[in-house]
This record gives structure tokens, C-alpha cells and sequence, in this order.
């Protein structure tokens, strides 16, 4: 294959809000999409940083190679070197940094959820149509690339009619008590807990594959009621000490739902923070009358495939990603050679760049965030009537 030149390739100038795990995964996806993709039409440039933490923008000048850092992120949006906003701080952040955004022309990619509430999410979605910017959400999963061959089998029918469907979050990141009250545990930086930040990825994949949830019935709880006050700079993993003064929780911990497809199937969702036993077990069982799929990104380069046969010796394989399959062999060459979860992100960030440069709406985009959130909405409203609640559009004309 012969490279194209920089002169062929269009230069894309990037901003980043927020310089935190996510925003570190941005900014090095920006470099390895060069290094990676040798037919891509357009070059990344790290143009511009906001971080109120100052080490932090010392570290997108000196590291990064960003060409400019502020603790001010309007200086980001106000740069005209900057073509594309990436947004990765605080939920309840997210809806003023969109609207300013959008209102200046920039093309927008936020880190799920998209605003800490469901409203938030619909004002984001609104403001960003009506601008006509281009939008893009984390929900990087979708980008795996034996999801996406699961994907393929579910579309081409391979496993007959879906009746079942499950999909789960479970994550450690808050099951020691000691860990920090970072801005995820509190309602009024965050918005809701557990359920934007991890139950949001687990529908959202089964949005992608399987289809839309009609109705739905659900619970909460909130396990670890208090803990450490957090530093400033202090991610979700930080850890505090017994003696440090304490603060109270104030989102949710923990969610489970059961739900009805759209096309018929049935399901159910669960998704904690607070959990011991599984680390990142962001994962899917999806079920039909042929056969049944199951994925797990605890070890994401690995897909089980049930397919319904008389023969006696039937029954579970397991699939190896590999070169074969779309993206990986931009990583490593042959099969059983595992990528990992920073290539999901260079992978979205590819995709969602080519849409700029291609002057289309990206999937996944806030519409896609949009659905979401009104699974989200039915199910808070659940959790107060105790009762089955119908998923309804939050879609804003």
C-alpha cells in the first residue's frame, strides 16, 4: 500500500476538555491514528488543552505535544485552530461545554453519557442538531472488533429468532470503601451513578445489536454510603485513609432491569460499581432459537458461538480475534494476538474523525446517547412507582 503524502491529507485541528484517564486516551488515539491507519485521508493535530489541574497541562504541552494548554477550557473552543472539541470532564459539565461548542460552529465528541440526567442529554442532542454538528459519544464497545462480527451474525440471521437477551457491567472501581468521593459519586458533578456510567454502555451495545427496549421494570441501591473526602486531581481510583474525613454518596451504586425488546426478545441488564469479584466484566449473552453469542471485555479478544446442530460433540466455540476481522490487523498481524482497550478508543476516534472529514453524522452519535437516556428516564421512573415503565423518546423538536 503506498502512503499517501501530508500534503493529500487534510489537517484536523483537535481540542481536548479535560486531561484526565480519558482524555489521555484521546490525545494518544490522535497520534496513533497516524501511526496506525496508513490510508486514512486526514492527519490529527493536538491543538489546544484545558485542565484546571496545572500538572496537567504541563503534561499536554510537554508530552502531549498539544500546542497550547489553558485552565480555562473557552480558551479551547475559542481557538481557531480548533476544528473538533472532545469533551472528557465531569457529567454535569457536559451540556455547558456542548452548547458553547456547538454555538461557535465546533464539531463535538463527548465521553458518555452525554450530561449527568436524561434532560441534559435531550438539550445536547437538540442544540447539536439544530447547529448541525457533527457528534460523537464514547460508547467504544460498540467498536470491538468481535463485537462487530457478532454484530454480522446477528444481522444475517445466523442465530434464528432472539428470545433472550443479558448484558452486565460489573466493575471494582468503587467496591473499596476507602476510595476517594471523586466527582463520579456525587450526584451534583456527576449526575446519576451507576447508571450512566456503566449501565449506559451495557444497553447502549444491545441497542446496537439487537434493537430498541419498549418497556421495562427496575431497581436501585447504593451500597457504600460514604467516603474519604477526594484531592483535587483525584480520579475514581484514589484511595483514601480510615482516619480522613468522610462524605456522603449521593448517586447509585448499583442497577438491574428487566425489559422487553422491541422485536420481541427478553432481557435483562445489571450493573455495579461496588462489587467484589468482577473487575471490568462489561460483557453480553444474547440467545436464539439457532444458537447464542456471548462476549465479555474482561477478555475482549475472545467471542463464544453456540450453534444448534444434531451432532452429538455440539455446543460452545470460542472465536479468536485476529487479523481477519475488521481493524485488529492495524494493531498486530495473525490471530489469538490481542489488542486492548486503548485500541477501541483510536478505533472510534478514526471513525468519528472520517465522518468530520466526510461531512456526515458519525454512529455512534447524541441521537444514539439519546436512546439511551430514555431507557435511563423509564427506568428512574421505576424505581419510584416500583412498577413496569414504557421507554418514551426525549427527543426535542
Amino acid at each position: 500500500m503506498v502512503e499517501r503524502s501530508n500534503r493529500e491529507r487534510r489537517q484536523i485541528g483537535v481540542g481536548v476538555i479535560g486531561l484526565g484517564w480519558l482524555g489521555h486516551a484521546h490525545a494518544r488515539s490522535m497520534q496513533r491514528i497516524r501511526t496506525h491507519f496508513e490510508d486514512r485521508t486526514f492527519d490529527p493535530v493536538l491543538a489546544h488543552c484545558a485542565d484546571t489541574v496545572p500538572a496537567r497541562r504541563d503534561e499536554a504541552l510537554g508530552s502531549f505535544g498539544f500546542a497550547a494548554a489553558s485552565a480555562d477550557w473557552r480558551a479551547v473552543i475559542d481557538d481557531p485552530a480548533v476544528e473538533v472539541v472532545f469533551i472528557t470532564a465531569p457529567n454535569m459539565l457536559h451540556l455547558e461545554l456542548i452548547e458553547a461548542a456547538a454555538q461557535a460552529g465546533k464539531h463535538v465528541f463527548c465521553e458518555k453519557p452525554v450530561g449527568g440526567t436524561p434532560a441534559q442529554t435531550a438539550r445536547a442532542e437538540q442544540v447539536c442538531r439544530h447547529a448541525g454538528v457533527i457528534t460523537g459519544v464514547g460508547f467504544n464497545y460498540r467498536w470491538a472488533p468481535l463485537v462487530r462480527y457478532a454484530k454480522q451474525q446477528l444481522d444475517t440471521g445466523s442465530l434464528g429468532a432472539l428470545t433472550n437477551y443479558r448484558g452486565r457491567f460489573f466493575s471494582m472501581y468503587g467496591a473499596d470503601p476507602l476510595g476517594l468521593l471523586s466527582w463520579r459519586f456525587l450526584l451534583d458533578e456527576g449526575g446519576y451513578g451507576v447508571t450512566s456510567d456503566l449501565l449506559s454502555h451495557a444497553v447502549d451495545l444491545a441497542h446496537f445489536l439487537v434493537g430498541p427496549i419498549t418497556r421495562l421494570v427496575g431497581t436501585t441501591e447504593t451500597f457504600i454510603r460514604e467516603r474519604p473526602l477526594a484531592i483535587p486531581g483525584a480520579g475514581h481510583y484514589g484511595r483514601g485513609r480510615p482516619e480522613d474525613p468522610r462524605g456522603e454518596v449521593t448517586n447509585e451504586d448499583y442497577a438491574a432491569v428487566l425489559c422487553e425488546f422491541s422485536g420481541g426478545a427478553r432481557g435483562t441488564f445489571e450493573a455495579s460499581r461496588a462489587i467484589v469479584g468482577p473487575e471490568s466484566q462489561m460483557a453480553f449473552d444474547v440467545y436464539g432459537t439457532d444458537g447464542a453469542l456471548g462476549w465479555n471485555l474482561e477478555d475482549l479478544n475472545r467471542l463464544r458461538h453456540y450453534r444448534r446442530t444434531d451432532d452429538p460433540s455440539s455446543g460452545y466455540t470460542t472465536v479468536y480475534g485476529g487479523d481477519r476481522f475488521p481493524y485488529h490487523g492495524a494493531f498486530v498481524p495473525g490471530a489469538a494476538n490481542g489488542i486492548g482497550f486503548e485500541d477501541l478508543i483510536v478505533i472510534e476516534d478514526l471513525e468519528y474523525l472520517r465522518a468530520v472529514v466526510e461531512d456526515r453524522q458519525h454512529e455512534v452519535g447524541f441521537a444514539q446517547a439519546l436512546e439511551w437516556v430514555a431507557v435511563q428516564a423509564a427506568l428512574l421512573r421505576s424505581v419510584q412507582s416500583g412498577s413496569w415503565e414504557n421507554v418514551v423518546s426525549l427527543r426535542e423538536d
